[in-house]
C-alpha cells in the first residue's frame, strides 16, 4: 500500500511471509467464554491452509445443516494454521467432536446460550515467521519493533481489505456517489494486471461491447458478475445490473471506501498517532468510550501512556467529525474525494451511519526473536491485536516490503 510508515526513518528487513503454512499462526481470542450450558454447541476448530468459508461448508455438509446455521466470530487467513470458535444450535456434540479431515480438526466442544456472531471476538494472537532473513537482521527488526511497542501500531486497514485488484474502495465510492455506470465499468471491465487470464479476457470483452463473449469467459463461480452482465444485456442500463449484485457484497464495497478515507486521515497524521490535539475525538483504551478533547496539554500524558488514542472517521451520515486542526484534516480528506457525509444517507439500502476508529493500536504480549531451522533463517514475531486490526500493518513496519 502507498501509505507512509510510522518508522520511516528506520530500514526494513525485507523478507517474505507465508512461505510455509505453519509460518503464519493465528488463534482467535473470544470475547466471552462459553458458559457450558445452553442449546448452542460451541466448538473450536483448528484449520490448516483452508479459508474459513470452506471449513464452514465442510462442517455443514458433515452435520447435514445449512452453512448459515453455523455461527462464527470472524474470518481467518487461508494460508495459515488458525484456530477459531464456531457454533451450531441443537447439534450432536459427539458427531461434531469426531469430525476431522486433512485440514480441519475439532479441538474442543462446549455449550452456550446464544449463537456466535460476527464481531464476537476480543482479538487475535499471532505467531509469524519472516523468512529469507536471519539473526543478522534482528537489530534492525528490533529497532522498528521497539517504536511500535512504545508509540503503537498505525491502525491502517490492510491491503486485503481492498481486494486482489485493489478496487473494492473504488466500487464503494461509485455506489455512494450514485454513479452506477462507473460501478459497472469497474465491476465488469477495466482488466488489471492482477486478473487471471480468463478474468482479463472477460473484462476486455465487456469493454469492447462483446457481451456474449464476456459472459462465456466469466467462470461459473463468479455468480455476481454473471448476473450483473445478464441483467445489463437484457436492459442495457446500469441500474438493473447493479441491483443484480448481492447486497452483502455491495455493503462490503461501501465499507472498503470508508476504510480508504480512514487510511487517508491516518496517513496525514502518521507522525503524531500517539498525540491528541484540541478538537480530537479520543477513545479510552480500557472502555472504548469516546470523548472530545478540549485541553490537549492536559490529556497528552494519558495519550503517551496509551490510556487514550486519537481517532479517525469511519465516515457516515451520523459519524462525528473532529473539530479544530484534526477536523480540518478529516474534512480535507473528504473534499479531495468530493464526498460529504450526508451522501452516505442517500445510498438507500446501502446507507452507513459511520463511527470512529483509533488511529493506533497497542501490541499485547509482544516478542521478537531470531532462529533457524531446516528451511533456513527466520525472525519470529508474536503478539496479540484487538479485533479489526491487521497483522499486516505490523509486518509492513518491520519489513517495509510487499
Amino acid at each position: 500500500m502507498e501509505l507512509p510508515y510510522l518508522t520511516s526513518d528506520l530500514p526494513g528487513i525485507g523478507g517474505q511471509i507465508k512461505q510455509r503454512i505453519e509460518d503464519f499462526r493465528v488463534d482467535e481470542m473470544p470475547l466471552y467464554q462459553p458458559s457450558g450450558e445452553g442449546t448452542h454447541v460451541y466448538f473450536r476448530v483448528r484449520k490448516v491452509g483452508i479459508p474459513t468459508p470452506a471449513a464452514v461448508e465442510r462442517i455443514a455438509e458433515h452435520m447435514k445443516v445449512r452453512r448459515t446455521d453455523i455461527g462464527l466470530a470472524g474470518l481467518k487467513d487461508a494460508r495459515a494454521v488458525a484456530t477459531q470458535w464456531m457454533s451450531l444450535e441443537h447439534a450432536d456434540a459427539d458427531r461434531l467432536a469426531a469430525y476431522r479431515d486433512g485440514q480441519i480438526t475439532v479441538e474442543q466442544v462446549t455449550r452456550h446460550t446464544n449463537k456466535l456472531r460476527l464481531g464476537h471476538l476480543a482479538g487475535n494472537r499471532f505467531a509469524i515467521s519472516i523468512r529469507q532473513v536471519g539473526p543478522d537482521d534482528l537489530p534492525a527488526a528490533r529497532a522498528a519493533w521497539d517504536v511500535l511497542g512504545r508509540r503503537g501500531v498505525p491502525n491502517y486497514f490492510g491491503a486485503q481489505r481492498f481486494g486482489l485488484r485493489g478496487d473494492t474502495g473504488a466500487l464503494g465510492e461509485a455506489l455512494i456517489r450514485g454513479d452506477l455506470d462507473e460501478f459497472l465499468a469497474i465491476f465488469l471491465g477495466r482488466p488489471a494486471e492482477a486478473d487471471p487470464h480468463d478474468i482479463w479476457a472477460a473484462r476486455e470483452a465487456f469493454d469492447a461491447g462483446e457481451f456474449d463473449k464476456a459472459r462465456a469467459r466469466w467462470p461459473r463461480h463468479y455468480s455476481n458478475e454473471r448476473r450483473a452482465l445478464a441483467a445489463y444485456q437484457k436492459r442495457c442500463r446500469a441500474g438493473p445490473a447493479v441491483a443484480a449484485v448481492d447486497k452483502r457484497m455491495k455493503r462490503l464495497y461501501v465499507s472498503a471506501f470508508q476504510s480508504e478515507v480512514f487510511n487517508d486521515v491516518l496517513a496525514a497524521r502518521i507522525d503524531s498517532i500517539d498525540c491528541v490535539m484540541a478538537g480530537d475525538w479520543a477513545q479510552k483504551t480500557d472502555t472504548g468510550g469516546v470523548f472530545l478533547v478540549e485541553d490537549a496539554d492536559a490529556e497528552q500524558l494519558r495519550a503517551r501512556a496509551g490510556e487514550i488514542s486519537p481517532t479517525g472517521p469511519i465516515v457516515g451520515y451520523r459519524a462525528k467529525l473532529a473539530e479544530g486542526a484534526p477536523g480540518q484534516i478529516e474534512r480535507e480528506a473528504l473534499t479531495q474525494r468530493g464526498i460529504q457525509p450526508e451522501q452516505f444517507r442517500a445510498a438507500g439500502p446501502l446507507k452507513a451511519k459511520g463511527t470512529r476508529r483509533p488511529l493506533r493500536f497497542a501490541l499485547a504480549d509482544p516478542t521478537i526473536s531470531a532462529g533457524a531451522d531446516e528451511h533456513g533463517g527466520y525472525i519470529e514475531l508474536t503478539f496479540a491485536a484487538p479485533s479489526g486490526c491487521y497483522a499486516t500493518t505490523v509486518l509492513r513496519e518491520v519489513m517495509k516490503a510487499d
